[in-house]
């Protein structure tokens, strides 16, 4: 299947991406898809032959918990929908806690690395056959950027996606700006993961940007794509042709034309990889697998991932074995985004609060973990606000609680409110 060149198509840039030339493809992000009618840009593009594949962010196959059959149904419908060729998620986790850890459901608003661990591969592959069997056409997946590293990793990436591939026949989505981000923050050699991961099983490719701030990448799919990044795209690419390469861009939206340039240099630079003598490969003997393992292997990745998230956004203490600078850094970027994304879904509270609003926010999110999706999230930052008497403004407060009623109920929230949140206090621990 030859995808071509394509770009990720966002609601904001929906003109440009119609009018740029050469696109053969779209990937657009499943959950921000109905799942029975489609918005007229990605009609007008399906109606002129150009292929669109929904980029699932929400199923959390890496996450200890079996997929969700309503997310999954969902993934199936908007396939069917587009009438794609394949769909793509990621290997990641996005939720930890619930009954198996005896503890509320916690939610990241992003997706965390799984520990590359035999029982961390158990559980995926597990998933990933259960959402294979419920998915109309071929499952893709994506490594991920990662912050973070887990302590007593017992194979490399590279290692990790060839078990999984080869377990599962599963595709996979190679990212080659995650690449050159573990390169950063985590000391990986994207050489040394081509090398060993099956690039025979690769979908297709993702370029994207970022940027580095104190020795630290952050993938932000907002910023210009860098020359290491194409440099990773040259590597992978002179050991072998992928069937479609595909530029993302999440935020802070350029002009059509810097688009275009983008494009061209992802163009211009599988064109030059493409001429130069092949790269031998290097495919090191896989690891041994350890023998007979003692079940729970869901259990122990609950516990584990559980602890984790609960350290980056429930401020509970760190987990043995993790860098605690590190955390500190994952766990304000967590917060961050989740200000930065309550403020896309509800824009109303940026513009009512101002200024303030992110600071508002941030001290809101300290002590109450996101345990479902945004739009919930925001209601409860609102409510936590009038709750307490803010804002200070009388007429900013009034503007917040029609838009609370609005949303939430005929009333603002008074003590009931309050004993909500206590309870909601104490069950998390605090």
């Amino acid at each position: 299947m030859k995808l071509g060149i394509g770009i990720g198509w966002r609601p904001e840039i929906a003109d440009a991406v119609e009018a740029l030339p050469g696109i053969d493809w779209v990937e657009a992000v499943a959950e921000n898809l109905c799942t029975d009618h489609l918005p007229e840009s990605l009609v007008r593009l399906r109606e002129r032959g150009v292929t669109v594949v929904p980029h699932g962010v929400a199923l959390g196959l890496g996450g200890a918990g079996r997929p969700d059959p309503g997310r999954l149904a969902g993934l199936a419908a908007r396939a069917e929908l587009l009438g794609t060729p394949l769909v793509t998620e990621h290997i990641a986790f996005v939720r930890a806690g619930g009954p198996p850890t005896a503890s509320p459901v916690l939610e990241a608003g992003h997706l965390l690395p799984v520990p590359r661990t035999w029982d961390a591969l158990d559980v995926l592959c597990e998933n990933v056959r259960i959402a294979q069997d419920s998915l109309p056409v071929p499952l893709a997946l994506e490594n991920i950027a990662a912050l973070i590293s887990w302590p007593g990793e017992e194979l490399t990436e590279g290692q990790f996606l060839a078990e999984l591939v080869e377990r599962t026949g599963v595709r996979l989505l190679i990212d080659v700006a995650n690449l050159h981000t573990n390169h950063v923050n985590r000391g990986e050699d994207p050489a040394t993961a081509l090398d060993e991961l099956p690039v025979e099983a690769i979908a297709y490719v993702h370029v994207a940007g970022g940027v580095e701030k104190d020795g630290v990448w952050h993938d932000t799919h907002a910023h210009p794509v860098t020359r290491p990044v194409l440099d990773v795209l040259t590597q992978l690419r002179s050991r072998v042709d992928p069937p479609g390469v595909l530029l993302e861009r999440d935020d802070d939206f350029p002009p059509a034309e810097e688009l275009a340039g983008e494009l061209n240099a992802i163009r211009g630079t599988l064109a030059a990889a493409a001429g130069a003598p092949p790269k031998g490969r290097r495919r090191p003997a896989p690891p041994l697998e350890p023998g007979v393992r003692p079940a729970g292997a869901r259990d122990r990745t609950a516990a584990a991932q559980t602890a984790l998230l609960s350290a980056l956004v429930a401020g509970t203490p760190a987990p043995d074995g993790f860098d605690h600078r590190r955390l500190g850094v994952q766990s304000r970027a967590l917060a961050g985004k989740r200000a930065d994304v309550v403020a896309m879904v509800a824009p109303e509270l940026a513009e009512i609060l101002g200024e303030g609003y992110r600071k508002a926010f941030l001290a809101y999110a300290e002590n109450r973990p996101m345990s479902a999706g945004y739009r919930r999230d925001a209601l409860g930052f609102a409510e936590q606000l009038l709750v307490s008497g803010q804002p200070a403004d009388e007429a900013s407060r009034r503007r917040l609680t029609r838009w609370w009623q609005d949303r939430a109920g005929p009333r603002p929230p008074r003590r009931a409110a309050r004993l909500v949140h206590a309870a909601r206090t104490a069950l998390l621990g605090r």
